[in-house]
């Protein structure tokens, strides 16, 4: 019985491959939800208006229908869960990570809940957001450990290229957070026409201007440091490979490719933002950033797992001591005697 339920590696791997589709695309309906003033089509959690089943009525249907769609994306992490304890060889590592999409589901839950009860007051749904990022970083970890065996991926021995592809990782979450500050203070407050929403109104009327400037300048900044990033490990490499390393070169981890679909998405988002701002930011182009956005997050993990792991202190070569030192050569010694 035990080995008709073990789960193999490879039927593993599309498992946690299939979840973190499922995560990306409740993040996209989520967006759609707000941009389509549905965040009170149910005004009350977790039934709506205090019946199991929605009235028909357009926003009750797509708020509602987004946390049926939740809900089944929350059964999916259950499943990976479980299924990492039987997977066959047992790898603790995947089995942390498998359980903390369930954990983040639930935080998610619970937090859309509190959202919906503050009538969507801004901080409650950035963090709802912010929340769905997180996840997906536990849900992309999974995912790519998950595709290999331990000790099968060499570590990089680079230093500078590891350390600048990492620090992308906080840069972009920078970058997101400006951008969800930007949407609470747009005219997207996720409530239909009639209904009070809170926005962000630090600086008054000339917040979203302010914002979304802010926004722009630290984008910008982040594409810049990207292309950065982009060069100097396409010079690394080739340097590499015309040291006569072609052969280490290619087996090190490179995180050129996962760089370069990086800045082809924030060049999109370049412009995806630019013509919703000339257009007074229309809803269905606002989606698109947020779906760009999403992409952009996960191409920065990916670009951080293919950099690859630095060796530990046990796995540097260590210098040459006296004793290990090779002897020199007779004619040194001949001099040495002579001196």
């Amino acid at each position: 019985m035990r080995g008709r339920l073990a789960v193999t590696p490879a039927q593993y791997r599309r498992v946690a491959y299939v979840t973190l589709v499922a995560l990306t695309l409740i993040v996209l309906t989520g967006a759609a939800v707000r941009l389509t003033g549905s965040g009170l089509g149910c005004p009350d959690w977790p039934k709506c208006y205090g019946k199991a089943l929605p009235p028909l009525s357009t926003h009750a249907l797509i708020e509602f229908g987004n946390r049926g769609l939740s809900g089944l994306v929350g059964v999916l992490t259950v499943l990976a869960a479980a299924l990492a304890f039987i997977r066959r060889p047992f790898r603790r590592d995947l089995a942390w990570l498998a359980c903390l999409l369930p954990l983040g589901v639930v935080a998610q839950a619970v937090l859309g809940g509190f959202t919906v009860r503050e009538h969507l007051a801004p901080g409650f749904v950035m963090a709802h957001f912010g929340l769905s990022m997180i996840l997906l970083i536990a849900a992309a970890a999974l995912a790519w450990r998950a595709a290999s065996e331990p000790g099968s991926r060499s570590r990089s021995a680079d230093r500078l290229v590891v350390w600048s592809v990492r620090a992308l990782a906080p840069f972009g979450a920078l970058t997101i957070f400006a951008g969800t500050a930007a949407t609470a203070a747009g005219p997207h407050a996720g409530g239909s026409p009639g209904q009070r929403i809170h926005r962000l109104h630090f600086k008054g009327a000339d917040t979203l201007t302010w914002v979304i400037h802010r926004h722009a300048t630290i984008a910008a900044l982040f594409g810049v440091a990207v292309v950065a990033v982009w060069l100097l490990h396409r010079r690394r490499t080739v340097t590499a490979e015309s040291s006569g390393a072609l052969a280490v070169a290619i087996r090190a981890p490179n995180a050129l490719e996962p760089l370069t679909v990086l800045a082809v998405l924030l060049a999109a988002q370049g412009l995806v933002g630019s013509v919703q701002y000339e257009l007074t930011l229309p809803a269905d182009m606002v989606w698109v950033h947020v779906t760009l956005a999403t992409l952009t997050w996960l191409a920065i993990l990916w670009a951080v797992a293919a950099a690859g792991r630095l060796p530990s202190r046990a796995q540097r070569p260590r210098p040459a001591t006296a004793a290990q030192a090779p002897p020199p050569e007779r004619g040194a010694e001949a001099t040495l005697v002579a001196r």
